[in-house]
Parts: C-alpha cells; sequence; structure tokens
C-alpha cells in the first residue's frame, strides 16, 4: 500500500527552533505521484511551512499513534492555491465524503467559541517523498 493510499499520515513540520511538531492528517494521492492534503493557511503547519519544506511523513491513526512496523519517510512539502488546492480538496472530499462537512463545521464552531476564526481550507499541501509512488508501507 503507498503512503498516499493511508487513511491517516503523521507530518512532522519543524519549528524554526529545529523542534519537530508531529500532527495526523488526511491525505490523498494526486496524479504525479506526490500526495496531498489541505489545511488553513493560518494554521501552525502552514507558518511551519513557510520557512522549511523539510517534513517526514509516517502511517498512523486519527490521534497520531504511528501504526507498529512503519518507520517515518523524509520528503518535501510545498504550499499551494489554485488548482493544485481545488484538485486536492476534491479527492479529499472523494476520499473521506461527509467527514469532511463534518470537520468544517466543527472548525468553525471552535473558531467561533475561541474568538479566533481562520479560514478553513484554503491552502493545499503537496508532499514528495523519495520513490514516490512506490513509497510503500508495510500490510
Amino acid at each position: 500500500m503507498s503512503l498516499a493510499d493511508e487513511k491517516y499520515l503523521l507530518l512532522t513540520t519543524l519549528r524554526k527552533s529545529g523542534k519537530t511538531v508531529p500532527t495526523p492528517v488526511w491525505i490523498t494521492p494526486l496524479n504525479d505521484g506526490t500526495m496531498g492534503f489541505y489545511t488553513s493557511s493560518g494554521s501552525g503547519k502552514a507558518k511551519r511551512l513557510a520557512h522549511t519544506s523539510r517534513v517526514t511523513v509516517q502511517p498512523c491513526n486519527s490521534r497520531g499513534k504511528v501504526t507498529e512496523g512503519t518507520e517515518p519517510t523524509d520528503g518535501t512539502a510545498t504550499t499551494v492555491t489554485g488548482s493544485d488546492l481545488d484538485e486536492i480538496r476534491t479527492k479529499i472530499t472523494d476520499k473521506y465524503g461527509f467527514a469532511t462537512k463534518i470537520t468544517k463545521l466543527l472548525g468553525t464552531i471552535g473558531g467561533i467559541v475561541k474568538r479566533n476564526r481562520i479560514p478553513y481550507g484554503d491552502l493545499g499541501v503537496v508532499i514528495s517523498v523519495p520513490g514516490s509512488p512506490e513509497a510503500t508501507t508495510q500490510d
């Protein structure tokens, strides 16, 4: 199974200090052997990716617990908008269905409650890993 076929990947980004920040994300394969997800331009992931494109990815569950028998894979991530973002949104919605609507609603409610509304899913992230699309996980 390829990394992009996993339900969740643990995306680890780097702060300017070098400290790692792991975050579980939904992921979808893209046509060119890369994989992608969307996030808010105001998210920590987006801020960290603005200063370094280095990431690691590893299969995990929704809470970020890595899948036993897997290892982190180094990669690079770039942010995208426009038609590239539209492609990612469509593929994520096709893969995860109604859950995408629920997360958007919960994000909106959370932003209202915390009085910190940030845009939802206005930035795409494309991840390339060595050997894609052959980068696979152990079954």
